[in-house]
């Protein structure tokens, strides 16, 4: 079974494997994407809820990578939903592959490539340049924004 992010119905992906996603997905599509969601959904695909300890253990791994801001509720439900069901996850998004990784779930992208490898983003300071392992919504030394970094 392969779970779906909104990408895979925005860009026809198919598989002859049995599939899933999760409820939040059906709320990205629009036009032929919605239609296709609909279909698979009449056709038997599996709508999977993932457990709210599950959606914890995805949040504190994007914190350590330093994906969490990147990521939205649907992605993170993604992949604890790929977690829960040991099933690959089917995205383009590269936040969602980070952490995926991170989890050791396996990834199939669509129209992209795929991250090439795991990373944990630093935090610089835009003000003072300091650097820091875990995001927040100010420098906690001179109060300037910060941007998430490469660290290689």
């Amino acid at each position: 079974m392969y779970v779906l992010d909104s990408s895979a119905f925005i860009n026809d992906y198919h598989t002859d494997e049995g599939i899933a996603t999760i409820p939040l997905v059906e709320e990205e599509l629009e036009g032929e994407a919605a239609y296709r969601f609909d279909a698979l959904e009449g056709s038997g695909m599996h709508l999977h809820i993932p457990e709210d300890n599950t959606v914890e253990r995805i949040e504190r791994a994007a914190r350590e990578t330093g994906d969490l801001a990147e990521l939205s509720e649907t992605d993170v439900r993604l992949v604890a939903a790929a977690f829960e069901l040991d099933s690959p996850l089917v995205t383009d998004d590269y936040a969602m592959q980070n952490v995926a990784e991170k989890l050791d779930v396996r990834v199939e992208v669509i129209a992209r490539d795929g991250i090439s490898e795991q990373r944990e983003w630093l935090f610089q300071c835009a003000g003072c340049g300091r650097e820091f392992e875990e995001n927040h919504d100010r420098c906690p030394v001179c109060g300037s924004s910060l941007s998430r970094k490469n660290p290689a």
